[in-house]
């Protein structure tokens, strides 16, 4: 029930921002002003898909070359016996058509909520590269899938710098996109793949499965949505998931501001949290000819 109330107030107000916003001509007010820009714009073919913004994509299915992105977020875990606060600047950008790269830092804060608790240590958790390739688009049937993969040095603690190896093994996760736009608003999105663990200190790997889906609601005439994504890890027989309720709003023409409540399902020690993102997509100069 939790989850339908959110979703209700974030319906609310991107209903809010789209009556701030200026009509489009009669001819295009029934699709959206992105898609005719992201659509009706020169080849090669895109289709404009929701983008969650939890797991977010290295760069939009389709991306055209010169695209970018800065990306910032913040969140916050509350655990049973310390909260965990999270941060991360990430780049990402197109190269050439259809590939997207992607540069991303994420740190970890962790604070005792008693007196007599321990937290894990603060860390810069990894430097994750990423590459992802939109293998194929098609404008009639709205869809688009991509293949990538996102390698992660797993980074010591501050407090270990000094004493110990900086990196202390890697990230292994190659991973499969399939996004389908329903009508001009509704946008569904699956993203999966495993992800391979390898610590160094005892040389053993460890491979857990990542299934992501996504229904997302986009207003008319904006760039809002709201929308819902399901994150979900397989290990073993062990099988979690978290229901994130979002939102997106433009602020301006080239900045965005998503916001994400999540809601675990049968998790052992984490309760509620919340997530910012802050989206920043300089200009694109388009190809000429």
């Amino acid at each position: 029930m939790k989850v339908f109330i959110f979703l209700s107030i974030l319906f609310s107000i991107a209903l809010t921002s789209h009556a701030q916003q200026i009509p489009l001509d009669k001819n295009e007010y029934s699709d959206s002003l992105y898609i005719s820009e992201v659509e009706k714009s020169k080849k090669p073919a895109k289709v404009l898909h929701a983008e969650p913004l939890y797991i977010d994509l290295i760069r939009d299915l389709g991306a055209r070359k010169g695209e970018k992105e800065w990306n910032v977020g913040l969140g916050l875990t509350d655990n049973n016996q310390y909260d965990q606060y999270t941060a991360l600047v990430e780049y990402e950008w197109a190269p050439i058509d259809r590939l997207g790269l992607e540069v991303e830092l994420p740190f970890s804060f962790y604070y005792p909520t008693a007196s007599h608790t321990n937290a894990p240590a603060s860390k810069l958790n990894s430097l994750k590269l990423a590459a992802q390739y939109s293998f194929f688009v098609s404008e009639k049937s709205k869809t688009s899938m991509a293949i990538g993969y996102i390698h992660e040095f797993e980074l010591t603690t501050f407090n270990r710098y000094k004493n110990h190896k900086l990196v202390e093994g890697n990230l292994y996760n190659p991973f499969f996109v399939a996004a389908k736009r329903l009508g001009n608003n509704f946008h569904t999105l699956l993203y999966t793949g495993p992800v391979i663990a390898h610590h160094f200190q005892n040389n053993t790997t460890h491979t857990s499965w990542q299934i992501n889906t996504n229904l997302h609601y986009m207003i008319s005439g904006t760039r809002n949505f709201v929308g819902i994504e399901f994150n979900k890890n397989a290990d073993g027989k062990d099988f979690d998931m978290t229901i994130r309720p979002q939102m997106r709003v433009g602020i301006t023409d080239h900045l965005l501001v998503g916001i994400v409540t999540g809601i675990p399902i049968s998790r052992e020690n984490e309760r509620f949290s919340t997530f910012i993102r802050m989206i920043y997509e300089p200009p694109h100069k388009k190809k000429k000819g």
